[in-house]
């Protein structure tokens, strides 16, 4: 394997992950978490980065990519489960909320203009680079992992060492969930992030990447994946904390709502009008390669599924799709799109974990079954919640279980059933190692 393709493929996996989202969470936390903002921290970092790790070596450890992740609970499921994600993350959510974001984050704080016509005129120029950017994907790594992202990285770094040599930490009030627990309360703003989701279609940007490079072996390919993957993992890790950093020692005259806000406040008072500009070069260059990524991502995704229609096709409909729901407006898109990304996102978590644990236990059929199905009932409860419809029979029953009031209720009771999925077949003697050993 080529050092420096490597290298640019983590550079690459960096810019997907690191969107307006990523770029948005750590300043809130870092304000809110005060004193702990170490353990916070740490939470954070192990939803927000090692969780999405794991998700792109699933990927990698599958033979078909997230499609055969979800197959092993059942064929249907795996399809639907697969087109979900790639509409959820994609062209439903995740490319038209990049968009928007670096309109309304980007250029509307640099330009202060802000109309239905300015956006239908920024998402042309937006959706025109993208759309460039996306239809060659072995030119893809190149522009992104030798262009794009040692550009968001200086940009960043200007920011940072600005901050670094000129804030101080004076101490600020806690926000009341990092005073009982900030571990949790930093995990779960991790969490929330989503990109456990975005990962599994992230991976198979990278292994298609690591092909098109002239990587053809399993392991060459996992072993390349691995190494993309802590790239991308230490440079978000570094960002992460710097990002939290700012928002911890910034000083704040008023209340903000959001870490967007922080950042505006952070890059107007460090370098005046040019930290406009600056920060809405940051977000823009951010939503720019996530959604490069998750175009990609969904093309790659729909033109092997559906071969009538080739991959270019497929980025020109999912481009042409974005640009019209970014002018809907980004309220709008997160009123569609959340009840399907609260309701995917146990699921996404549930089989990541099983299928890195697979690889060294094998295949159980049942694990998969009883797990997935434990989780479907947490997860239509939560999607019941989002939109205030009580029940309060399950409000109690499934109230028993630890962290249900974090929202995490699933979690104890799914690894319950996932462990004796895995003993009844391994009493039958139905577990598959087919994975156990790396295929040459």
């Amino acid at each position: 394997m080529n050092k420096k393709n490597i290298l640019f493929l983590g550079f690459m996996l960096f810019s997907l992950f690191f969107g307006a989202g990523n770029l948005i969470f750590p300043p809130f936390l870092g304000m809110e978490s005060g004193d702990f903002f170490i353990p916070a921290m740490i939470g954070f970092i192990l939803t927000a980065v090692f969780m999405p790790f794991l998700a792109v070596m699933s990927v990698s450890l599958s033979n078909n990519g997230l499609l055969a992740i979800g197959q092993r609970v059942h064929p249907v499921f795996g399809l639907i489960f697969t087109i979900v994600i790639y509409l959820s993350i994609g062209a439903l959510y995740g490319i038209p909320r990049a968009s928007s974001v670096a309109y309304e984050l980007g250029f509307v704080q640099a330009f202060q203009v802000d109309n239905r016509l300015s956006l239908f005129l920024f998402t042309v120029v937006f959706f025109g680079l993208t759309y460039i950017l996306s239809i060659n994907p072995k030119k893809m790594i190149n522009r992104i992992g030798q262009i794009l992202t040692p550009a968001l990285l200086v940009v960043l770094a200007v920011l940072f060492v600005k901050a670094f040599t000129t804030l101080n930490y004076t101490g600020k009030p806690t926000a009341e969930k990092f005073q009982s627990s900030p571990f949790l309360a930093g995990f779960l703003e991790g969490y929330y992030t989503m990109d456990a989701i975005a990962a599994l279609a992230f991976g198979i940007v990278i292994i298609n990447g690591l092909k098109l490079t002239g990587v053809g072996k399993k392991k060459d390919l996992i072993r390349g994946t691995a190494l993309a993957g802590i790239i991308a993992a230490v440079g978000l890790t570094i960002v992460y904390l710097s990002l939290g950093w700012i928002g911890r020692v910034l000083p704040m005259d008023t209340p903000v709502e959001n870490g967007a806000e922080i950042l505006v406040l952070a890059s107007k008072g460090l370098f005046g009008y040019g930290g406009s500009l600056l920060f809405g070069t940051i977000v823009t260059l951010a939503c720019l390669t996530t959604c490069v990524g998750l175009i990609n991502a969904c093309a790659s995704f729909f033109s092997q599924t559906f071969s009538k229609i080739s991959y270019k096709k497929f980025v020109l409909i999912f481009v042409v799709t974005g640009l019209l729901i970014t002018n809907l407006g980004l309220n709008t898109i997160l009123a569609i799109a959340t009840p399907l990304l609260v309701f995917v996102y146990p699921f996404a978590i549930v089989l990541i974990i099983l299928s890195i644990f697979q690889h060294f236990i094998g295949e159980s059929k049942k694990m998969y079954v009883l797990s997935i199905s434990v989780t479907s009932v947490f997860a239509v409860y939560d999607v019941l919640q989002f939109f205030n419809i009580d029940v309060p029979i399950i409000d109690t029953v499934l109230g028993v279980f630890p962290l249900f009031e974090n929202g995490l209720g699933w979690v104890v009771p799914t690894l319950v059933v996932a462990i004796i999925g895995y003993l009844w077949d391994d009493s039958q003697g139905k577990i598959l190692h087919k994975e156990a050993t790396i295929a040459s």
